[in-house]
């Protein structure tokens, strides 16, 4: 056999095996993901020392409730992460839209309008109050050509004063009491044992004991979040916006020359962040009934983790919606894992953080193998 022959062999195997390892890379997160539930199911009974099990009803519910702010910031923040951007805002967009909207409810009720116009005020109000401070954002990046990790750092100052100056540095309550139902009740409850059974639409009237056996299961600010996801879904695959969001991430200046509306689509972006920020913070309103100020602010760096950990590049041009939920449901298991692990939770921050690392690690990895194997 030749030499030629021999290094033809070595080299489709060489490409044979980065192409499996590239398929691996990109399924990564949804591996690690089982593997961190299949973990807990083992690990929560043994350290608790009870029959408590990860994957009850209950505890799967409260995950899905926990994802929600986190996601709804993440998703915005994908569609400006692929176009190559950045969006340090949200977190206080997030507050913002939670004290305007509970003001605008609290408003609208007092000034006699039936509850559920008023709610539906106080989410207009977070959507197009939002979406201004998005447009803002997005003229200076487009228009002005000014980094967006500098606009919307700025930006994320602004608003935390005027979300703090509207509250006057305190939390906005005297909402109407009918508002908590919004955010907390759900489509099916679930009564476990004797006398129960699965209801639909409206919550039971049960006994103390009954009461204490009963789960809710998929709120409607988990609807309504899912609802934005498969929105978001389809706009990114199947919508010419999100093939221009690609073309941008991808290479801004080959999207100009295309015919792509950069500038006019980078506004749309920034304005689509803000808005689904907005509606994190309307729904942590309904929640728990109160407007907050600060609540977003710790919520801004587990939505980037969730979108990078997602496998969203960094670098701009790729990425999914899907992605971004994986990212969040990780982030959401394990930090519900731990505490459940009754582990400190200055370890969580830790735990997170490496797996941040862990998930850029493997982007560059997986760019440099595809690199190979195109040139090879």
């Amino acid at each position: 056999m030749s030499d030629s022959t021999t290094n033809n062999t070595k080299t489709s195997g060489n490409s044979a095996a980065q192409k499996i390892l590239l398929s691996l890379m990109q399924v990564w997160a949804w591996v690690f993901l089982a593997c961190l539930i299949l973990a807990f199911i083992v690990a929560v009974p043994l350290v608790s020392g009870s029959s408590v099990s990860f994957l009850s009803v209950r505890n799967s519910q409260n995950i899905l409730v926990a994802i929600t702010p986190v996601l709804l910031l993440g998703l915005g923040q994908t569609f400006v992460i692929i176009s190559g951007g950045i969006d340090l805002s949200v977190g206080w967009v997030m507050s913002f839209a939670s004290v305007i909207s509970a003001l605008a409810v609290r408003g609208a009720f007092d000034a006699g309008l039936p509850l559920p116009l008023a709610i539906f005020a106080g989410l207009v109000m977070a959507i197009v109050g939002c979406g201004m401070i998005g447009l803002f954002n997005g003229v200076i990046i487009a228009k002005l050509k000014v980094p967006p990790f500098i606009v919307t750092l700025g930006t994320s100052f602004i608003v935390r004063g005027m979300a703090l100056l509207m509250s006057e540095n305190t939390t906005v309550i005297g909402l109407p009491r009918g508002v908590r139902d919004y955010g907390n009740e759900s489509l099916m409850y679930y009564i476990r044992g004797d006398g129960g059974g699965l209801h639909f639409f409206q919550k039971p009237e049960v006994s103390v004991e009954l009461l204490r056996r009963m789960d809710r299961i998929i709120t409607y600010p988990v609807l309504l979040t899912m609802l934005v996801v498969a929105i978001a879904i389809y706009v990114l695959r199947r919508t010419k916006f999100g093939k221009y969001t690609y073309a941008i991430g991808g290479n801004e200046v080959a999207a100009i020359r295309a015919g792509v509306p950069v500038e006019r689509h980078i506004i749309k972006l920034y304005m689509l962040s803000a808005v689904t920020a907005g509606i994190a913070g309307f729904l942590s309103m309904l929640r728990f009934t109160a407007g907050s100020a600060v609540i977003g602010d710790p919520l801004l760096l587990s939505s980037i983790a969730a979108v990078i950990i997602g496998g969203v590049s960094l670098f701009g041009g790729s990425g999914s919606i899907i992605g971004t939920v994986i990212g969040a449901l990780i982030i959401a298991v394990l930090t519900t894992g731990l505490v459940m692990l009754n582990v400190p939770s200055f370890y969580q921050f830790i735990v997170v953080g490496t797996v941040v690392i862990l998930a850029v690690l493997l982007d560059q990895t997986r760019d440099i193998i595809k690199h190979k194997i195109g040139s090879s």
